[in-house]
């Protein structure tokens, strides 16, 4: 049977591995060849499920969005993620990789962060550890998600902003490869999506897949059957949908489709839907899809949210859009706002901008009144407020 999932040699179809400068080599072999172990040691199961269920408050909701759902015609269902600790689903992966680095002797975390709220996350987990930890941050981010910076310093963190390029998630994944290299005998990096070299997308992937183990036992309570008949999430690296999917990455009775920020339009030259507009490239240490130029130069991506504002994809999602497995809808700024309001006005929950992308995707679908549909709201509007009044003012 065909599979989706990742193989021996870290890649997904012809999407992944690892790409990496020598200098980083033996840090990410270490990683690599102990990663699987120590995530599946009874030790840390236990301790990881604990923290989930006391520390993080899983499981988060499943909810029947009763008004969405008159309102498009079919039966939707929201993954809550946005009332995790932290305010999102990146708190699973930060405290489940700092876990892994505690275990693996490493005493200073690294990371990069868009939006902020890897960061915050990343933040939070070395509190809760006793981990030293610097955050990486464009500076564009830093002014506009200034409230997570302030988190960040308030647990504990350093945060560094980022000058270089559009100053935005790029450019601090650049500066935070740096200081890995820099500083590879003490330091773990904690990426916060599905990106960088093998292991890190199956690593992430399977700290997040606690997302669709949760959906497949609430809908079965919900529905008497285990499986939507849609999923649909937002994609920038590509954590929170590949959290999503994991489960049913292999099941065709599933239609998986994806959300990628269309900035002000695909064809705008302000966008980060690098499916649409990408070509094989490699970022980060990994074979993707890559907004680039003729000369390979990778282009500046543009997005009102700064968690989606990435020229690249993670390799599992590059390869579900080139084997037609997914469906990818570019979703632009405006239809994004659109969504979080109406979503806000008739269920009473403030989207994060990310995930405002996902429900961005809804009118543009046909459903069936019998239809079931599973959409994870990856993350709370509170960060995003700034944007939302200016956008109501305007």
């Amino acid at each position: 049977m065909r599979t989706y999932q990742i193989d021996e040699n870290g890649y997904y179809g012809e999407f992944g591995g690892a790409y990496i400068p020598e200098i980083l080599h033996r840090c990410v072999e270490t990683l690599r060849e102990n990663y699987l172990s120590i995530l599946e040691d009874d030790s840390f199961r236990r301790e990881y499920g604990r923290l989930l269920k006391d520390y993080v408050g899983r499981p988060s909701p499943l909810y029947f969005a009763r008004r969405l759902s008159g309102h498009y015609g079919c039966k939707i269902y929201l993954k809550r993620e946005d009332l995790n600790h932290t305010g999102a689903h990146k708190i699973n992966n930060a405290l489940g990789q700092a876990l892994l680095a505690q275990r693996m002797g490493k005493t200073r975390i690294i990371a990069e962060t868009g939006a902020g709220q890897h960061g915050v996350a990343t933040a939070t987990a070395c509190a809760l550890l006793g981990l030293e930890c610097v955050v990486y941050m464009g500076k564009t981010d830093v002014e506009r998600q200034h409230i997570n910076v302030q988190k960040m310093e308030m647990l504990g963190a350093r945060v560094v902003p980022v000058t270089s390029g559009n100053m935005t998630l790029k450019d601090a994944t650049n500066e935070a490869i740096r200081d890995w290299c820099c500083h590879p005998a003490d330091t773990y990096y904690i990426i916060g999506s599905t990106v960088g070299p093998h292991p890190y997308p199956d690593m992430v992937a399977k700290l997040q897949s606690i997302i669709s183990k949760e959906i497949r036992e609430q809908l079965k309570e919900h529905e008497g059957r285990d499986y939507p008949d849609y999923l649909i999430a937002c994609v920038g690296g590509g954590s929170n949908a590949a959290g999503t999917i994991y489960h049913y990455l292999d099941d065709s009775r599933v239609k998986i489709v994806l959300a990628e920020a269309g900035g002000l339009g695909v064809l705008s030259g302000k966008t980060a839907a690098t499916i649409q507009l990408g070509k094989k490239g490699i970022i980060h240490g990994a074979r993707t899809y890559v907004i680039q130029n003729e000369d390979g130069q990778i282009e500046e991506p543009y997005s009102i949210s700064a968690g989606l504002d990435y020229p690249g994809i993670g390799p599992m999602h590059a390869n579900l859009a080139a084997t037609h497995r997914a469906q990818v809808i570019a979703v632009n700024d405006d239809e994004a706002l659109e969504a979080a309001f109406l979503l806000t006005r008739i269920e009473g929950i403030i989207p994060a901008l990310e995930s405002s992308h996902a429900l961005g995707v809804l009118p543009k679908i046909q459903f069936r009144p019998e239809d079931i549909v599973v959409l994870t709201v990856s993350g709370r509007g509170d960060k995003d407020m700034e944007t939302y009044i200016k956008a109501m003012n305007q």
